[in-house]
């Protein structure tokens, strides 16, 4: 049975394009359910070996419902019977447990008291210990036509999977990269050879909206920047062009919000969209401090609170005076704290103790 050019627009389109849904995939799902007239489709997908399976499905919620049955034995409640699966071949329900009768009549015994009465599944995926599964369930027997229309679906489906979780790979460390470099302090702004904004930061850009009411687009250069500053990226973009070899250089982007940059050239990155990346710029943004960095540097030391107070406080740039003062100190009380202090921390004096604070993970809190 080869796809119909009606399965190739109402299935193949919605099913690429379904990963940019939330929840992911409904449309296709709902089509497929609809075009097989099922009762339940779902795909199941285990992104790594040991994670937990996510399951996506339209039609009535099945795994619940057997969940307060207590049906323990039901594949599509029992995720690890789909482990078996050979990679894109179809099973029919009775070949779960073909090998033992009594299974075979209490599964279908469970599956009536769900109101379902037959059940088709492919394994999709065993790659790096990612699995997919693509199941429907029906209230009436599944046909040879529902198993072929399975069969034609796996390659795309498994395509289309397989991209849906390297994009959700790649939507984890982007917001692991972007929470890191908030705590930081910093950013960064990609340029072409002509010094125009290939890609910026997310940090980056709310503080040019902050700054200017709007962020730059891409392929524009920085004019809300200034003349000078204008001229001192395209020189650098248009000398790092020439050669992968140009030495870093400084230059302060804009004076208030503050932001200053190491610009230095792009590390190559395979692909025709980012081929014209020549230099980055790796910005150190104004950060407003957090509150509890005390407190987490007295997690890591073993400080009393006010320890650590005096210690965020000097290594603020307080004199030892003017933190005592701060903090409702007498001047002999905070000598008495900064000795006990250093002697903890291992430092020998405030300019030590500086860069144990700023060497320290609480710093990033």
């Amino acid at each position: 049975m080869a796809l119909t050019s009606n399965d190739e627009t109402d299935l193949l389109l919605p099913l690429f394009a379904g990963a940019a849904e939330k929840p992911p995939f409904q449309q296709f799902l709902e089509r497929l359910r609809r075009r097989a007239a099922a009762t339940f489709v779902s795909f199941l997908i285990r992104p790594g070996e040991g994670s937990d399976v996510i399951q996506l499905f339209v039609g009535p919620d099945i795994p619940r419902l057997a969940r307060e049955l207590n049906l323990d034995e039901l594949h599509l409640a029992d995720r690890i019977q789909y482990d078996r699966l050979r990679p894109g071949r179809v099973y029919s329900a009775d070949e779960f447990d073909d090998h033992d009768p009594v299974l075979k009549a209490r599964r279908a015994r469970d599956m009536r008291r769900l109101g379902l009465a037959d059940e088709r599944a492919v394994r999709l995926l065993d790659e790096k210990g990612a699995s997919a599964w693509l199941v429907i369930a029906s209230e009436r027997a599944c046909t040879a036509a529902d198993s072929a229309l399975l069969s034609k679906l796996a390659p795309y489906a498994a395509i289309a999977v397989s991209t849906f979780l390297a994009a959700e790979r790649q939507r984890l460390s982007d917001a692991a990269n972007e929470d890191t470099l908030l705590r930081a302090g910093s950013g960064w702004i990609v340029f072409d050879k002509a010094a125009r904004v290939l890609a910026m930061a997310p940090a980056t850009m709310d503080l040019f909206v902050r700054a200017f009411g709007r962020s730059p687009s891409q392929g524009q250069r920085l004019r809300e920047l200034g003349l000078v500053v204008e001229r001192a990226l395209t020189d650098a973009a248009s000398s790092y062009a020439e050669g992968p070899g140009g030495l870093p250089r400084t230059l302060v982007l804009l004076e208030s919000p503050r932001i200053e940059a190491i610009l230095s050239p792009a590390r190559q990155v395979e692909g025709i969209i980012h081929d014209g990346a020549t230099m980055i710029a790796t910005c150190r943004q104004v950060r407003i401090p957090s509150p509890s960095r005390a407190e987490h540097l007295a997690q890591i030391h073993n400080l009393p609170r006010r320890e650590a107070e005096l210690a965020i406080l000097l290594a603020d740039g307080f004199s030892l005076a003017e933190a005592g003062s701060a903090m409702g100190l007498t001047i002999e009380t905070t000598r008495n704290y900064s000795k006990r202090l250093f002697a903890k921390v291992g430092v020998r004096g405030q300019a030590e103790l500086v860069r144990a604070v700023y060497e320290s993970c609480a710093i990033l809190a």
